[in-house]
């Protein structure tokens, strides 16, 4: 990677977000997204980036898109009440796919806040990729849970982004089809919604190649239907080519990406064949045009390898090379046996003919050919920001007591740039080794740590460089002490939201 090209990048985490249980034998595992958390962190991913707790969508956030009973119902229902929404969960399609359970509406807030205030730093120019691996559930509908999704946050992004931007344009590679971004935007011109899916009898069985919006919107929504066994040089033919045709014709003033890990070689739910580095491919290329990006999550049930892909694509978006032997960290055990960041993929066959691939690629750009370059919008008043970040950041800053330590969100705002120099190399944490075998297995336990990341003192540093001059090694910290306290990054106090 080419660190010439190194974007701003912000990072939206709460810590809350993996404490979400959507019941036994459920393939949804809110889980996976602090697996993916905590491996950036001992990866030394978090100090390239400014890392963001979100508040949480509110209210009038959600009901932008979705329908006022329908957020009221969310609201109200909990395991210990269901009986009483007997009807209301069957006219709202919650229950077997999409459960209740405890905590519910909050889980629904923290995915969707965190989209919305990327969205927010994206149109104030403060970053150019936000990352939100909470968010991305793509199927959720106006009045309807669908697909394990509640609240769709891609949409309430996108409609934040269409406050600064004539056209948005959001990508889906998760393997099932985006049909609730879809729908919502299947009549307008602003917004162009791509999907590469795995098409024919698999859920949610939308995303025919036909399918190619309506009214001002016909020949905005580009579907892309794929068959099982998808390799990487297959996706990578079909990928690059449509997004380079539909970057050329529609001309879009952001991007939204939603990075579902289901389409990943060996998911649970998956029928793809896609390694890291391929489905890696699709980050790298949007990367590369000089537009705004908000990255999102979404699907992918084999939480080892989804912890591994967002990692990786975390690590594209910050343009940094990392080993491919996984630090040590919380979650280590559940990526044996190999302990390697990237998978291989399977030897399973591809249906994806040479032949199908070029024929839908035609068809495809028959379609991009008949809408106009770039559709002008008319001009009207900039809409209020959905959070007020630079507002908050104000009153987080003012807060502050000038005789404390530099506070957590001063430090997670701090980013270690290539060409500066640390005190060691515990400062970085980007390839440390480790001493596994002296480690306490940590399966079973939970990092709920409270211990809080700080700057160190000038004593601190005056004692840490004595110390090593004088070669005391046996009286210097473990690498592993400074990734215990990291944790302390969920606890900052929202900065955008």
């Amino acid at each position: 990677m080419d660190s010439a090209t190194n974007k701003k990048v912000c990072y939206y985490y709460d810590g809350d977000i993996g404490n979400y249980y959507y019941g036994q034998g459920h393939p949804m595992k809110p889980h996976r997204i602090r697996m993916t958390h905590n491996l950036l962190l001992n990866y030394g991913l978090y100090r390239k980036m400014e890392v963001y707790r979100p508040s949480k969508a509110d209210y009038t956030d959600m009901t932008k898109f979705h329908s006022d009973e329908y957020i009221k119902f969310l609201h109200s229902i909990r395991p210990d009440n269901m009986h009483e929404f007997a009807k209301q969960m069957q006219r709202f399609n919650v229950g077997e796919d999409c459960p209740v359970f405890d905590g519910l509406f909050e889980f629904c807030q923290l995915s969707a806040g965190g989209t919305v205030a990327g969205a927010v730093k994206l149109n104030k120019q403060q970053t150019d990729i936000a990352i939100n691996w909470g968010g991305g559930l793509h199927h959720a509908k106006k009045s309807e849970a669908s697909g394990f999704c509640y609240v769709n946050d891609i949409v309430m992004g996108i409609l934040e982004l269409l406050k600064y931007h004539q056209r948005v344009l959001y990508v889906d590679i998760d393997i099932h089809h985006g049909d609730g971004v879809e729908e919502a935007f299947y009549t307008t011109d602003r917004v162009m919604t791509v999907s590469f899916h795995k098409y024919g009898e698999y859920f949610p069985g939308t995303g025919d190649l036909k399918d190619i919006g309506a009214g001002r919107g016909k020949y905005y929504a580009v579907n892309c239907p794929l068959r099982d066994g998808m390799d990487d040089d297959c996706y990578e033919r079909i990928f690059k080519p449509v997004i380079s045709k539909v970057m050329e014709t529609f001309r879009p003033g952001a991007v939204v990406l939603q990075c579902g890990a289901d389409s990943l070689s060996g998911d649970r739910l998956g029928c793809f064949n896609l390694s890291l580095k391929g489905h890696g491919k699709c980050v790298e290329f949007l990367r590369s045009f000089p537009i705004p990006l908000l990255m999102l999550g979404g699907g992918g049930y084999t939480i080892r390898n989804v912890a591994r892909c967002w990692t990786y694509e975390t690590s594209i978006a910050l343009a940094t090379e990392v080993p491919n032997d996984l630090p040590y960290n919380d979650y280590y055990e559940y990526f044996g046996p190999d302990f390697k960041l990237h998978i291989s993929p399977s030897n399973m066959s591809n249906q994806n003919t040479s032949e199908y691939l070029e024929k839908i690629k035609t068809k495809l750009f028959e379609n991009l050919r008949m809408i106009p370059h770039a559709p002008s919008v008319q001009m009207i008043d900039v809409p209020a920001d959905g959070m007020d970040v630079e507002e908050q950041e104000k009153e987080a800053i003012e807060n502050e007591d000038p005789d404390k330590r530099i506070s957590i969100m001063a430090a997670d705002k701090s980013i270690h740039r290539d060409n500066e120099f640390y005190d060691s190399a515990e400062e970085d944490g980007v390839g440390l080794s480790r001493d596994i075998s002296t480690k306490k297995s940590t399966k079973d336990e939970q990092s709920f740590r409270t211990q809080t990341k700080r700057a160190r003192t000038e004593a601190e540093k005056e004692g840490s460089t004595k110390e090593t001059n004088s070669g005391k090694e046996s009286e210097k910290p473990e690498a592993s002490d400074d990734k215990e306290v990291v944790e302390g990054v969920n606890n900052a106090p929202p900065a955008s939201s």
